[in-house]
């Protein structure tokens, strides 16, 4: 633990820790350069001696620092200092979402989905940066008090290395983890969708859909079990957010929401319609959500009859990746359309057959845990030394140029490389390739993508492409638009984004852009839109102007300023705002306030106080808003005793309110000594006064 009032970087202060993770613990800091309190992320002494871990620590967060969201608690540095590894971050004020679920239980429909749009928000942020998460849970999430769901904790997942045993952090994750994460195999951004499935079931139903004994015996448990809707203990669970949670943890990961932009725009419509069957189960990566595919009998003698070199270890298999006894399409669409089917149904089969098919399924899944659990182990090298959920380190892999070459050639080409193959079912016309040669690949060459990632090539099938134009679908629904491209031949790709000008769901905009000429089979890419992006108004109120303008911009908002007098605020500080806190507006929105000058300085006339006696000089000064200063007193031959001489503000001249005045009251005439000769009190005429009996 390091100590209060240490600076690291010449810049961070520590002020005191405020919390801990398994290779972490996060202190309060305030940066002297920015004058800002922030959140530091110190590394735990035992990781600060593994330079691999180190060198993954500060590559991700070097990263992270990259993305700046209002969804995502966004990271300012990363350095080292006295051994030290560091990571500076927005400090926010709130709560964990996993604290919030244990303190209302369950949480509310209309509330999870709004929770959902902001982090599922966040995490498209990061996905775009090409940043998986790798550790989606509720204690990840955190929600400010003014409202706003924010991301943490990105990099530090994906920087373990296989030389640490299992911490409790990856104790805590295993709850939440995608099934091919479980199994050390390709994690991407599919896989945070799963952990988001399985947070959003935890919001809905209070607790998590797998527990054990044991991180093995959850881990199986997300290999081979189905999870249970969650509609079976929340009865008035609406229709569309169930299908929802389904779809985000199937199993397959070609069966889940391919990325989160869909995820989002499903979450919105099922802000407008709970109860809507507007969710598409099934519909994978890229995937005509409209029409159901079938295989034909070659192209399935093909699947089952497909073989790889045995002889290249490191070889990544994308078929093996999600074999048949793991991930069974069929089965999954099934049971999912069962589910669907009889949502509510109650199950009549009697308790005895229940009791039979129960015992059957227990030795059934006892057997085959006890196989899963041989295989996975030996896999992850749990028998050799490292943990049962170990993750491979991430090595970079530039994509080579795959085009004119045959599927055997480009398999040949990619031996060694770490990356997998796969070929889409039907071939395209292309006058530029012959038939049987790769014509098109995704990712494209030259880009740089990570080990083990699977490379999407299209064949040629050797026709002369028809040249076509691209139709204006700009303005137009989803659906019609779709619709339209097919009708030209080409093929849809879908994207989406924010957008005030176009409303929700119609097209923004298409790449190639209408009316250009193309050949027949190109990807024309639509950009949908997901209505105006909308953000929270925070509460500006006894804030000073420095803090409103940072709230403002942190929700992505602007501010004007006006200022005005204020008995009751302080000087600085904003009186009110023209937009109430917690209301919904769109981004880049104005939010006008007000903030104090302080109490406004009134001036007053000095009354004149001459002529007066003390008492009413004193109820004059107070009636006219001036205090009562120094009061002297001295003789005077021509002002009466008692009445005031003079004053020490003048008459008629103007002063602030409060200024105290003060006078000097009149004695009288200074009196004359006695004669001691007797004499009458006459003049001496020697300037003295004498007293007559």
């Amino acid at each position: 633990m390091i100590k209060e009032g240490v600076i690291l970087g010449k810049r961070y202060e520590i002020l005191g820790r405020i919390g801990s993770g398994g290779m972490a613990d996060v202190y309060k800091g305030k940066d002297h350069k920015l004058n800002r309190y922030v959140a530091i992320k110190v590394l735990k002494s035992d990781y600060r001696s593994d330079e691999v871990f180190i060198k993954k620590f500060l590559s991700e967060a070097q990263a992270a620092a990259g993305l700046m969201h209002p969804n995502v608690v966004n990271v300012y540095d990363v350095g080292q200092d006295r051994g030290l590894y560091y990571m500076v971050m927005e400090l926010v004020e709130g709560i964990t979402l996993k604290d919030y679920i244990e303190k209302k239980g369950r949480i509310s429909a209309k509330e999870t989905v709004s929770i959902a749009i902001q982090m599922v928000t966040g995490l498209q942020a990061a996905h775009n940066h090409h940043i998986i998460h790798r550790d989606i849970k509720p204690q990840n999430i955190i929600i400010s008090k003014d409202g706003k769901v924010k991301v943490t904790d990105f990099g530090i997942a994906r920087a373990t290395t296989s030389t640490q045993t299992i911490s409790t952090s990856v104790m805590g994750s295993v709850h939440y983890t995608s099934p091919e994460q479980a199994r050390g195999g390709v994690v991407d951004q599919k896989s945070d969708i799963y952990s988001i499935g399985i947070t959003l079931y935890e919001m809905v139903t209070g607790h998590v859909p797998f527990d054990g004994d044991s991180t093995v015996s959850v881990a199986l448990k997300h290999l081979q079990e189905q999870i249970a809707s969650p509609a079976e203990e929340v009865q008035d669970l609406p229709y569309s957010l169930e299908c929802i949670i389904m779809k985000c943890t199937q199993k397959n990961p070609n069966l889940r929401y391919h990325d989160c932009a869909s995820l989002l725009l499903d979450l919105k419509r099922s802000l407008v319609d709970p109860d809507g069957d507007f969710v598409v189960p099934g519909a994978g990566a890229g995937a005509d959500t409209d029409r159901t595919v079938v295989m034909s009998t070659e192209e399935l003698e093909r699947v089952q009859q497909r073989q790889y070199d045995q002889n290249d270890d490191d070889e990544y298999d994308d078929d093996d990746e999600y074999d048949d006894d793991e991930y069974d399409d069929d089965d999954d669409d099934d049971d999912y359309d069962r589910r669907r089917q009889d949502r509510r149904r109650k199950n009549n089969v009697n308790s005895d057959t229940k009791r039979i098919m129960k015992i059957l399924m227990i030795v059934a899944g006892v057997v085959v845990a006890l196989l899963v659990l041989f295989l996975v182990a030996n896999a992850a090298g749990f028998f050799s030394g490292p943990g049962l959920l170990t993750q491979n380190e991430t090595e970079m892999v530039e994509v080579p140029d795959l085009r004119g070459m045959t599927e055997e050639e480009a398999r040949e080409e990619l031996k060694g490389t770490g990356l997998g193959l796969d070929v889409e079912n039907e071939a395209q016309p292309s006058n530029q390739y012959e038939e049987g040669e790769i014509m098109s690949q995704d990712p494209e060459p030259g880009k740089e993508v990570e080990a083990h990632t699977t490379i999407t090539v299209v064949l040629s099938s050797g026709e002369e492409a028809k040249m076509t134009e691209v139709p204006d679908v700009v303005g137009r629904s989803e659906a019609e638009a779709e619709k339209m491209i097919q009708d030209a031949n080409l093929i849809v790709r879908h994207d989406s984004d924010y957008s005030s000008e176009v409303e929700e769901g119609d097209v923004i905009s298409s790449d190639p852009k209408g009316g250009t000429e193309v050949e027949e089979g190109t990807e024309v890419t639509i950009v949908i839109s997901l209505g105006a992006e909308q953000a929270t108004v925070p509460d500006l109120r006894n804030r000073t102007a420095s803090e409103a303008e940072s709230a403002l911009a942190d929700a992505g908002l602007s501010g004007s300023a006006s200022e005005e007098y204020s008995d009751s605020v302080p000087e600085g500080q904003v009186i009110s705002q023209g937009i109430d806190p917690g209301e919904k507006v769109e981004k880049g929105t104005t939010v006008s306030y007000v903030v104090s000058l302080g109490a406004e300085t009134k001036y007053v006339t000095v009354p004149g106080l001459g002529g007066y006696k003390e008492a009413d000089a004193r109820a004059r000064l107070e009636n006219a808003g001036l205090s009562v200063g120094n009061v002297s007193y001295a003789y005077s031959s021509t002002v009466g005793e008692g009445y005031v001489i003079d004053q020490t503000a003048s008459p008629g001249s103007s002063v602030e309110e409060g200024t105290s005045v003060g006078f000097t009251v009149s004695l009288g005439p200074e009196s004359q000594p006695e004669d001691p000769s007797g004499g009458d009190g006459t003049d001496t005429g020697d300037g003295t006064e004498t007293q007559s009996d």
